[in-house]
């Protein structure tokens, strides 16, 4: 066995145990804020807060499949800080994001916001894509980023600026008619459309994993 080979799939590997500790601790902490303020507002009965709540926790998902499947796929040595430090940006952003679950126009303003921070780490981490596809040593290899290209490309162009835009729309719904979405319960409309788009897109996620699953094994078989 080539010893180069064999040092640099144990850095692989050290990279990789950090990046799946990195990804579950920071979700820990997002579902702590999550938790802490789901027993605040369920305390004081503002039973409609069930839907963002559902929502926050959908965030949560979200984030932590993303994150596990980017690992499994893409994470190589050398150690990427920059990806590392978006993902502890984002758990910032959902501490504080589920820190809203009482306040729609916040709730859905800092949605948007958050929003943006992962459409950039979603053009960001195209330059490791782009740099698998480039070492890529085997037909299974390419496929698999090629693959993960297309999904990622499918993110910055269509389904993160959807739900950016959705989710400013509905700020700035409920910004300009107070009256039908806040002193009615109109804003309940709106986060039901928004926690639907959130499980349209795990749903999507989940088909996506069983799709490059297959190719995920002939990956490591190849090497």
């Amino acid at each position: 066995m080539n010893p180069t080979s064999e040092s640099r799939r144990e850095l692989d590997s050290t990279v990789i145990n950090i990046e799946l500790t990195l990804a579950s601790i920071i979700q820990g902490v997002a579902l702590f804020f999550l938790t802490d303020n789901a027993r605040v507002v369920m305390s004081e009965r503002h039973w409609s807060t069930l839907l963002y709540l559902a929502a926050g926790l959908c965030v949560i998902f979200i984030f932590w499949s993303r994150s596990i499947i980017h690992t499994l796929t893409l994470i190589r040595w050398p150690l990427e800080f920059g990806h590392n430090f978006f993902y502890i940006a984002c758990a910032l952003g959902e501490a504080i994001l589920f820190s809203r679950l009482d306040s729609p126009l916040a709730w859905f303003q800092l949605s948007a916001a958050y929003a943006g921070v992962v459409w950039l780490l979603f053009i960001y981490d195209m330059r490791m894509i782009r740099a698998r596809i480039i070492e890529s040593s085997n037909d299974a290899e390419r496929a698999l980023y090629t693959r993960a290209k297309a999904d990622q490309l499918l993110n910055i162009w269509v389904l993160v600026p959807l739900l950016f835009l959705l989710n400013l729309g509905c700020a700035f719904a409920i910004w300009s008619c107070p009256d039908l979405f806040i002193a009615r319960p109109g804003h309940i409309w709106l986060i039901s459309i928004q926690l639907a788009s959130f499980v349209g897109y795990l749903i999507y996620v989940g088909r996506y994993f069983h799709a490059i699953a297959p190719l995920f094994v002939r990956t490591r078989e190849a090497r």
